[in-house]
């Protein structure tokens, strides 16, 4: 008793606390309607408006594919996911692609997606290699990365890494150093890299928006990229060592002080880390109010730099024309001549020639069999059909009917079974009107040198009379219509009358 008692305590104490909590939500949620009254149809269009004003200007930014092609092994896969934390937040973060996925297709699925570059790592037996297309006419630039260092070396290095997940919202801000009149090839690395982060109107920036910065130096004397990636932070100038303890995000601990004066007067418990000295080379006056404690509009300010990683040390190759193939615009190592040059273009020129032709004969190949397969087809089936019809006795043809003369021959012969059957029905010779085909055959139709045969007469003064054919002959078509036919349809009916004797 008293277990269930507790039980059925426990349950009513759950149902009102649950009574509660939902009276709680059903009170904030009618608060809130009534705080925010309905949105009118100006409201609701200027909210449409707004989002597809953000949506174009999402499109038109520039956006990554960051991934490492063959066998690339675990470090250079791990540095390409690095470098997606680079171009964060616009590049496919899940990004997956298939050994049996070949760059056209990554460059197909690329248009419909608004994707214009390309980052690209791959390894050799001997080097790994870092290439950088802008999609999707080029060009293509192909780096030799002789040093990398992950992000967990990086990060294990320091005494104390700042990096956090809002960093990674907003793309970071690129600086280029020592970028200077060098050649054309150093203009177009600029250009390019330039290309890949979206443009920044330096007089409606909000410096929030900007957590980190991307730094890539040039070196002239060996011709090489140093590429660094930092966490940005701004901090109050003028302070004493006590108040900016005071002022950092984590509070110190003042539990052996006995007064507050102590830590703004001494800084104690402050490391030499966080009390580096600020300079003329990091000190500025901030434009706007920058989120962080003291930082106040037209205050003077420090901009502190922590390392994130990855870093990289780039030398470039070559320059491509197109997207990972075309003509050589530039190359490190390999240096050709006017001559040669022309003779590649030629060459080059003879080989799409060639490949032209070869397409323009494909194309008529394939004319060619197309008709004849059509022709063939039209053959066979005129074919099929002329045999289904003799198999079947019918043809689309029209039927001609009979001959003429088998049509009169057999209308003779009815009739004359007519006429016959009357002289053995009535006892008299019929009218030539009433069977013309019988009269007209009774005259002689033969050969020139015969006479005609005349009828055989009994010598009592009759004529002999042949007999009826009706037996012998198959039955007629009883669907005639007319005088004669209902005549003798009517006296076949009737019973014969008998002969009469003479």
């Amino acid at each position: 008793m008293g277990q269930s008692g507790r039980v059925r305590r426990c349950g009513r104490d759950w149902g009102a606390r649950r009574e509660g909590a939902e009276g709680t939500v059903g009170g904030a949620v009618a608060l809130t309607a009534l705080l925010s009254p309905p949105q009118s149809r100006h409201q609701k269009r200027a909210r449409a408006q707004a989002q597809l004003r953000n949506l174009e200007a999402y499109a038109a930014q520039p956006h990554s594919f960051v991934f490492a092609r063959g066998r690339a092994g675990r470090g250079v896969r791990q540095l390409s996911l690095d470098l997606r934390r680079v171009m964060e937040p616009l590049t496919a973060t899940r990004l997956q692609i298939r050994k049996k996925n070949t760059l056209k297709d990554c460059v197909a699925v690329a248009g419909p997606l608004g994707v214009t570059h390309f980052l690209i790592l791959s390894k050799t037996e001997t080097n790994i290699y870092f290439k950088l297309m802008r999609l999707p006419g080029g060009p293509t630039l192909t780096f030799r990365i002789n040093k990398y260092t992950l992000v967990r070396d990086v990060v294990s290095s320091l005494r104390r890494h700042r990096m956090h997940e809002q960093q990674f919202a907003h793309p970071p801000l690129l600086v280029l150093n020592s970028f200077g009149p060098h050649g054309m090839h150093v203009k177009l690395m600029a250009t390019m890299f330039q290309n890949l982060f979206p443009s920044i109107n330096v007089h409606k920036v909000n410096l929030n928006t900007i957590k980190r910065c991307l730094l890539i130096n040039y070196n002239p004397d060996s011709q090489e990229l140093d590429f660094r990636h930092y966490s940005i932070k701004v901090v109050p100038v003028g302070a004493s060592r006590g108040m900016k303890k005071l002022l950092q995000e984590k509070f110190p601990n003042m539990s052996r002080l006995q007064d507050i004066s102590e830590l703004l007067a001494t800084g104690a418990g402050l490391s030499e880390s966080e009390a580096e000295p600020d300079g003329e080379h990091n000190i500025t006056e901030l434009p706007q109010a920058v989120a962080g404690r003291g930082n106040m509009r037209a205050q003077q300010s420090a901009v502190r730099l922590t390392e994130i990683g990855p870093r990289m040390t780039l030398q470039l190759i070559k320059i491509q024309e197109g997207v990972g193939e075309g003509n050589v615009l530039f190359h490190s190592f390999v240096h050709k001549t006017e001559e040669e040059l022309q003779a590649i273009l030629a060459a080059k020129e003879e080989k799409l020639r060639l490949k032209a032709q070869r397409q323009d004969q494909q194309a008529q190949n394939v004319q060619r069999k197309r008709e004849q397969r059509e022709a063939h087809k039209k053959k066979s089936l005129a074919g099929m059909k002329r045999t289904r019809a003799e198999a079947s006795g019918d043809s689309d043809a029209e039927d001609p009917g009979a001959p003429p003369e088998t049509e009169g021959a057999g209308q003779q012969e009815e009739e004359e079974d007519e006429a016959e059957y009357f002289r053995q029905a009535v006892g008299e010779e019929p009218d030539e009107d009433m069977f013309p085909k019988a009269a007209k055959r009774g005259q002689f139709t033969g050969p020139p040198g015969k006479k005609p045969r005349g009828k055989e007469r009994r010598p009592d003064g009759g004529t002999y009379h042949r007999p009826s054919k009706a037996k012998g002959k198959p039955q007629r078509d009883q669907a005639k219509l007319g005088r004669r036919g209902a005549v003798r349809d009517r006296r076949r009916g009737q019973a014969r009358p008998p002969k009469k004797v003479v």
